[in-house]
This record gives C-alpha cells, sequence and structure tokens, in this order.
C-alpha cells in the first residue's frame, strides 16, 4: 500500500511539474525558491537561493511574472525591486514571525530616541519596516553593510541574534531590537553537544540567526549560501548542520560524498513549508496571490534595498 501511494505521489508529482512548465512559458514567467523550501519546489525553480542571492535575481530577471516560492516578505523584496512586473506567491499564509517582531511605531520610536543613529535592517522586515530604514543587509553582508555606514551608531532591526554576530566585528554602537527566528533560535548549546558526541568527527557549521552561546560552538558561521560553500569546499566529509532542514537538499545535491547531520529535527520553517507544487501551479493558473506595495512605501524601501545590493558580500 505505502509503495502504491508513492507512486501516485510521484505521478501527480510529474504532472504537476509539467503543468508548471506549461504555465511558465505561456507567463513569461521565472520560478525563484529560497533554500528552505520543499524539494520538489527546488527540483523545479530556475534560481534557488538565499535573500540576497533572490533579491539580486529579482532585480535582474527580464520576466514579466515572478513566482517567489519563500515567505511574504520576500515576495515584498522582489515586488519593490520591479514595480512594473507582477509577483506572485504560493500562499499568502507564508509569514515570517520574525519580521512581525518590529513594527513602524515602535522603530520610529527608537529612532526618534537616537537621532544620529542609521537603521539597518535585515532583509526579513515588512515593507513599510524597510521603508523607515536607510539600508538593509542580508546574513550574506551584514558585516560589509555595518562597516560601509557612515555612522557609529546603528540601530539593527529586527534579529537579536545576527545583531549580537555582527556586533563582534565592528567598533560601532550597535542598539539592538529583541527579535528572533523561531526556528533558529530553537537550537540550544544542549542539542549541538549530543550531536558532538554521536559524531565527534563532524564540524560544526551554523547560521548566525541560532543564539550566541550556539554559535560559539560552530567551526563555521555563515549565510545558507556561505554553509554550502564551506562545506562543498571543504576537505571534510562529516558535518553537523545548525540550520533550517530545507537546506539538505541543495547539501546533498551539490556534495552527495559527504554526511549531514541535522542538529535537531525541529530546525523546521512552517511559514517555509505551506508551499507546494500545487500551490505553484494554481498561482500561475490565477495570477494571486499577488504581491502589492504601496507606491510611497516601496519608493522609500527601494533606496534601502538598492543600499543593501550595492554592498557585496565577502
Amino acid at each position: 500500500m505505502e509503495a502504491l501511494a508513492l507512486e501516485k505521489k510521484a505521478q501527480r508529482n510529474a504532472e504537476l511539474r509539467e503543468r508548471l512548465m506549461q504555465l511558465k512559458k505561456e507567463r513569461n514567467a521565472i520560478i525563484l525558491a529560497h533554500f528552505y523550501q520543499r524539494p520538489e519546489i527546488q527540483e523545479v525553480a530556475d534560481f534557488i537561493g538565499d535573500s540576497f542571492g533572490l533579491a539580486q535575481k529579482a532585480k535582474t530577471t527580464d520576466a514579466d511574472v515572478i513566482l517567489f516560492c519563500g515567505v511574504h516578505f520576500m515576495g515584498e523584496s522582489a515586488k519593490i525591486l520591479n514595480p512594473n512586473k507582477t509577483v506572485i506567491i504560493p500562499d499568502e499564509r507564508a509569514g515570517c514571525p520574525m519580521a512581525d517582531m518590529v513594527n513602524v511605531a515602535g522603530l520610529r520610536k527608537l529612532k526618534a530616541q537616537h537621532p544620529n543613529a542609521k537603521v539597518v535592517a535585515y532583509i526579513n522586515t515588512t515593507a513599510d519596516v524597510k521603508a523607515e530604514t536607510y539600508i538593509c543587509c542580508t546574513s550574506s553582508n551584514a558585516k560589509q553593510v555595518i562597516e560601509s555606514i557612515d555612522s557609529d551608531e546603528i540601530i539593527w532591526v529586527p534579529d537579536k541574534n545576527l545583531g549580537h554576530y555582527v556586533s563582534q566585528f565592528t567598533d560601532k554602537k550597535m542598539i539592538i531590537w529583541e527579535g528572533y527566528c523561531n526556528t533558529h533560535d530553537q537550537l540550544s548549546v544542549e542539542d549541538i553537544m549530543n550531536m558532538k558526541r554521536e559524531h565527534p568527527n563532524a564540524l560544526v557549521v551554523v547560521h548566525p540567526e541560532c543564539r550566541p552561546e550556539v554559535v560559539q560552538l560552530a567551526d563555521y558561521v555563515g549565510s545558507t549560501t556561505g554553509i554550502l560553500k564551506y562545506c562543498r569546499e571543504s576537505s571534510h566529509k562529516e558535518f553537523i548542520i545548525g540550520t533550517e532542514d530545507g537546506t539538505r537538499y541543495m547539501l546533498e545535491k551539490e556534495s552527495p560524498d559527504k554526511t549531514f547531520h541535522f542538529a535537531s529535527k525541529y530546525l523546521v520553517c512552517p511559514n517555509m513549508k505551506v508551499n507546494n507544487l500545487k500551490k505553484c501551479v494554481e498561482a500561475l493558473e490565477t495570477m494571486k496571490p499577488e504581491i502589492y506595495v504601496p507606491k510611497d512605501v516601496a519608493d522609500a524601501a527601494r533606496d534601502s534595498l538598492e543600499r543593501m545590493l550595492a554592498v557585496a558580500p565577502a
């Protein structure tokens, strides 16, 4: 029975992929997918990347339609960078709890308290927060962004863990918002130590959205793209992975001769996983849900995103 069910699922996915490719051609669409998406979506994407790479690709595409397989703030960023293109997402419920932890009213209050500070917003923020920001960053280029700013005082929103990590590489005063990633923040020292006991020869690689005490235990700390590159280029054959489970697909694809142990079974972002192949097909059929950003918000937010894109990762 299980084999039959798997066979039916495979057949259904094949049909959905065929229909998706047909619709993509008809709509002159591009499919962008984050590394945390389901494997079935990464398999059909035209481009897979982290937030920085996806923002770059969204800015340069000549497609008429962008199907953004990620979470809502990513679709907003694509729309801000492409105001004349249609941007759709598979499921409008794909939000980001971290992005919701900072709001315009709170940020304006903090800006009033620190009038000489410039605001750096992690790209994991809503469009209206980006509009209140001097420059955005991703985990790929956060350190470079901080050093690019002609101010000795930085307001950092919203991820306190990434903010703490970045603060170790600058002499600038950083006023750090108390937000966090629900997924990465779950990873504990105990999780890492248990895995190290089970796999003593494995190197530990983690995302800087993890807690500071977890980051301290890592052999390498970096963005998703950085983690993939490190594991791909390392002569080591075994790794303990401290980031979202979706990266497993690309890790195993790029390094099939290596072994990856995820540090916790709970490193799964439920918001990223609401998207699936069926919803991708439905989105291109109906051209919904479509992303809208008010022009005044988009114009202000675009400046912060453009500044970010001008600062390449190290």
